[in-house]
């Protein structure tokens, strides 16, 4: 129940000569004030149909909302941009593949059923060619996080969400808002000791063979060697440079900005 990760589903993908594989997190859309949230959710549009030209598969790493919760009939009715955005690349035939995180866990139909996009409880390990990525959102990987693993497996629960979807959509909505800021505030409060957690699973898990670690949560855009292997942190959306990720078989994996004139210190 505490393990740090819940499930691991495996995927061979073929990708096109000409194409790359996008990969983002941490947009974390629907937080702060209405003007800024609409900016960041239009640079996320401009990024979605530039990966519609451009991408053979495309990665949510967790955290594209700061909320998500969807009900047998409702759901936020915020970002409908962003929906149409992730419709459009879908039905493009370009495969999505959406692995939830911290503040955007109540998925239940609404992705598959309506988008075509697969939502992933835990995380992928991916296989491109000879080259093997290990992909997951981060949290609950950091040392010491026994208290958000408690909590984790209480807020992922079926029955518990099953239940939860009795409330009214106005009021429980409301009442995930909070939880989100709850695990907001846990995350920026905690101490997480002289060592990175999540650098230490990518350690572990290049240590295993993994080529590409790719992880996000921590809202700081790294890029590390660790003995064969790469670790790789997408950063976040939430200032005025997003960073994101792409990987090109030809020429491996980068960092990269969106808009794309626009630079941050990584």
């Amino acid at each position: 129940m505490l393990n740090p990760v819940v499930s691991v589903r495996s995927l061979s993908l073929d990708v096109p000569d000409g194409k790359v594989v996008t990969f983002l997190s941490d947009v974390h859309l629907g937080l702060g004030d209405r003007a800024t949230d609409r900016r960041r959710e239009q640079h996320l549009v401009e990024l979605l149909r530039d990966a519609a030209q451009r991408s053979s598969h495309i990665f949510i790493v967790g955290d594209l909302f700061d909320l998500w919760f969807d009900y047998s009939s409702v759901i936020p009715r915020w970002h409908v941009r962003t929906l149409a955005a992730l419709a459009a690349c879908s039905d493009a035939g370009i495969p999505i593949t959406y692995l939830i995180g911290n503040h955007d866990f109540g998925h239940y139909t609404y992705f598959r059923d309506e988008l075509g996009i697969e939502v992933d409880m835990g995380d992928v390990s991916i296989t491109i060619g000879t080259t093997r990525l290990y992909v997951s959102h981060g949290d609950g990987k950091a040392h010491n996080d026994t208290g958000y693993l408690l909590l984790r497996s209480v807020l992922r629960n079926r029955v518990a969400q099953w239940l939860y979807r009795w409330i009214h959509p106005d009021l429980g909505i409301g009442l995930a808002a909070s939880t989100s800021r709850t695990s907001r505030d846990h995350t920026s409060a905690k101490d997480y000791g002289p060592h990175d957690g999540l650098r230490d699973f990518a350690a572990q898990m290049t240590a295993q063979g993994y080529d590409y670690v790719v992880m996000g949560h921590r809202h700081r855009a790294a890029v590390e060697q660790i003995g064969n292997g790469t670790y790789i942190n997408l950063g976040h959306w939430l200032g005025k440079a997003a960073t994101y990720g792409e990987y090109d078989p030809r020429s491996g994996f980068a960092l990269k900005h969106w808009p794309p004139d626009t630079q941050t210190t990584l």
